[in-house]
């Protein structure tokens, strides 16, 4: 695997999209709910203290971003999740899984160093 600087790997176009959608608690708190399956949007709003057309703004900001499809059922329109995108999220964040961990094995080192002269240093 080709390891790029971090921030720097090539990125899909929606990218900003998936996170700027996740970057609000109602609009993740809406994903949860979708997924336990389909509802729609009088469903999704029961929960929460605002309006139906509130709520209809955020799932359109979910829906521009792929993370949910909505189809025309008679009267309701109901919501579903599309978690596809979030794959690519998930992959770019991998990439700072892999340098934290690194960075952490390398403090573990460091403290084992640390400890290590420590002990020597009080035996003499």
């Amino acid at each position: 695997m080709v390891m790029y600087q971090l921030g720097q790997a090539p990125q899909p176009s929606h990218l900003d999209a998936v996170f700027a959608a996740l970057s609000d608690p109602t609009r993740r708190a809406i994903l949860s709910r979708l997924a336990a399956g389909e509802a729609s949007v009088n469903e999704i709003a029961a929960p929460f203290d605002m309006s139906q057309p509130a709520v209809s703004k955020h799932l359109k900001v979910l829906e521009r971003a792929g993370l949910i499809e909505r189809d025309i059922d008679k009267q309701r329109r109901p919501a579903r999740l599309k978690a596809e995108p979030m794959a690519a999220a998930v992959e770019w964040l991998e990439a700072f899984r892999a340098f934290w961990s690194g960075s952490l094995d390398q403090l573990d080192d460091l403290l084992d160093e640390l400890k290590k002269s420590e002990t020597k240093g009080s035996k003499a």
